[in-house]
């Protein structure tokens, strides 16, 4: 890699990403909310596979490359992993098709979860296929999706001064299906927290699409993004064994600590999300 002097410099209205662990065939970084993992389109702003192409030039020069081996929603904050070689890329592509990778993720949704735990295994699929869909990406639990299980587990429940009942929940999806953790989390009756599909209406999002965010639209979402964040991802590849954690971002931090009646509270936010 680059040494540290010689790393790209993001724009000032660029969100930053940091690197939370490195081998000499990957690496990982912490992604922040809003910033784009991939090129949608030419000429379209810049993206943290952008960045990780300057930040990894010296490797790329060498015969290296700039592989994303998991991807994050433009909204969704947390962990990216990327593989510097064709190999290595090839090797966590076995290892994902073998079950050798775990994700967590940390949601803040809306309401109090009626159980400390429970399990989704609803089958997920573009709602597009089934039924008229203004929202093209959209993806809907129906029998005929594919197969989709996501365990979930409240970790806190809180009374936001403005939003009402709240809670923190810790999320294990052990499918990976488009927007999976969102729509299993809407079928249970408890949405992400700022979701313009799955939240409380879609229109949020067709608006958002047409006009940016308005204060109203945030005022009904509360909160500028879904509330998503990817904690914990570890990843098995021969008999060597990674993992990496990623703390919450200040954002959903201080969405949480708002939420939270006493200091002692907040103080344990800050120790243990």
């Amino acid at each position: 890699m680059q040494p540290a002097d010689q790393a790209p410099k993001l724009g000032a209205d660029e969100p930053a990403f940091r690197i939370l662990g490195e081998t000499p065939d990957l690496i990982a970084v912490d992604k922040p909310p809003f910033l784009l993992v991939h090129p949608s389109k030419p000429g379209g702003p810049v993206t943290l596979w952008d960045r990780l192409k300057e930040l990894l030039a010296y490797e790329i020069a060498g015969g290296g490359q700039v592989s994303l081996i998991n991807r994050l929603d433009r909204e969704t904050s947390g962990i990216v992993l990327v593989a510097k070689t064709a190999e290595a890329a090839r090797l966590c592509t076995m290892a994902m098709a073998r079950g050798r990778v775990a994700k967590e993720y940390l949601a803040v949704v809306t309401g109090w979860p009626s159980q400390e735990s429970w399990r989704v295994e609803a089958p997920i699929l573009r709602q597009g296929e089934v039924t008229d869909s203004r929202i093209w990406l959209k993806r809907m639990v129906h029998p005929q999706g594919s197969p989709s299980l996501t365990e979930f587990t409240v970790l806190r429940n809180m009374t936001h001064p403005r939003f009402g009942q709240l809670s923190l929940i810790h999320c294990v999806p052990k499918t990976g299906r488009t927007h999976q953790i969102r729509v299993h989390l809407a079928h249970s009756g408890y949405p992400v927290v700022g979701d313009k599909i799955y939240g409380p209406s879609e229109e949020c999002y067709l608006e958002f699409i047409e006009t940016g965010l308005s204060p109203s639209m945030e005022a009904l979402l509360k909160h500028p993004r879904h509330a998503l964040h990817s904690s914990m991802l570890s990843l098995t590849v021969g008999q060597e064994r990674h993992c990496w954690r990623s703390t919450l971002p200040e954002d959903l931090r201080v969405l949480i600590e708002e939420g939270c009646e006493s200091i002692a509270q907040r103080e344990s936010i800050s120790q243990n999300p």
